[in-house]
């Protein structure tokens, strides 16, 4: 049966990637993600106003730059992530350092697994093949599912390639990731985004939105740490990952209102860490009310998140 064409370009790309110096493929990649930049305008504008909300300061010429600064650390990404299954655990450790790392490791001493939360940011892919083949490190990631399903499952096979555990966020994540944490697992939650809808509203960047609940109600429901992290690229082939010290989770009240207060605390450890590196900030999709507001302004509407309930959310009941 023939593969749908996005699925075959990823197919391919991840095969030439793979096939060639590293050089040519850093080449082809930022002249291929250029060029995505000036079609998809729309793209563009949405990491322009992102990267503003990080950095007020971006404006004019150095707001472009910036921009083309952020496609051409996309393109990096895919290069990286892509070559990854072909290094050897030791080559990855070599490129590879990890900052208070010790949060993490006595989180896993105490047993009750660990949540970590990161912005779409960098190569976190790093990290976690670094976790679970140097360290051995049970690694569980909750990855969105994507249309249409061939391209999914070349996902999830590449990221079980390097050894992540892979749970599809819907109906039944929660009881797979609450799983993964009574086995004393490192959960990676991407938390910088609301895609299902149903999260906490808050002030993020400056600007009223929502992002997700889940990780706040898992360290809340099951006593894991909830630690923010977040993985850069450094120099041409390295990676650092930042892991900051767990947020204080107790519960104080109601449930629902715990998750509100230690969401917005951790909005704000991840607006920290995005703000050390923004042209490392890979969000490419509206993420505020005001960008789906612009996009339909230039004819370029995008669907806006259903709200709904989650596996992952607290329910207004508890």
């Amino acid at each position: 049966m023939a593969l749908d064409p996005v699925t075959a370009a990823y197919r391919a790309g991840a095969a030439f990637t793979r096939a060639v110096p590293r050089p040519v493929a850093e080449i082809t990649a930022k002249g291929l993600s250029r060029i995505a930049a000036s079609v998809s305008k729309e793209r563009r504008m949405l990491v322009a106003r992102h990267l503003h909300r990080a950095d007020p300061t971006l404006e004019g010429k150095a707001l472009d730059r910036a921009v083309d600064a952020t496609f051409d650390s996309y393109a990096r990404y895919w290069i990286d992530s892509f070559r990854l299954p072909q290094l050897t655990p030791e080559q990855v450790d070599f490129s590879f350092a990890f900052e208070d790392f010790t949060h993490i490791a006595d989180a896993l001493n105490a047993g009750k697994g660990v949540v970590a939360v990161l912005p779409h940011l960098g190569g976190w892919e790093w990290a976690a093949f670094w976790m679970t083949k140097v360290m051995k490190i049970p690694v569980t990631a909750v990855v969105e599912s994507l249309e249409p399903p061939a391209l999914f499952e070349f996902f999830v096979e590449f990221r079980r390639e390097i050894g992540l555990n892979i749970v599809p966020l819907g109906p039944d994540a929660g009881n797979e990731i609450l799983k993964a944490l009574n086995s004393n697992h490192v959960v990676c939650l991407l938390a910088d985004r609301d895609i299902i809808g149903d999260g906490v509203e808050l002030e993020f960047f400056g600007e009223i939105t929502t992002i997700p609940a889940g990780p706040a109600t898992l360290a809340l429901r099951t006593g894991a740490a909830l630690i923010p992290c977040a993985v850069y690229f450094e120099g041409r082939t390295g990676h650092h990952a930042v892991v900051e010290p767990p947020l204080e989770v107790v519960r104080e009240g109601r449930l629902r209102d715990d998750v509100r207060r230690v969401t917005i605390d951790l909005a704000g450890r991840l607006e920290d860490l995005i703000r050390h590196a923004p042209e490392q900030w890979h969000l490419q999709q509206p993420n505020w009310p005001s960008d789906y507001a612009e996009l339909e302004r230039i004819g370029k509407p995008h669907p806006r998140p259903k709200r709904g309930p989650s596996s992952l959310a607290a329910r207004s009941g508890d």
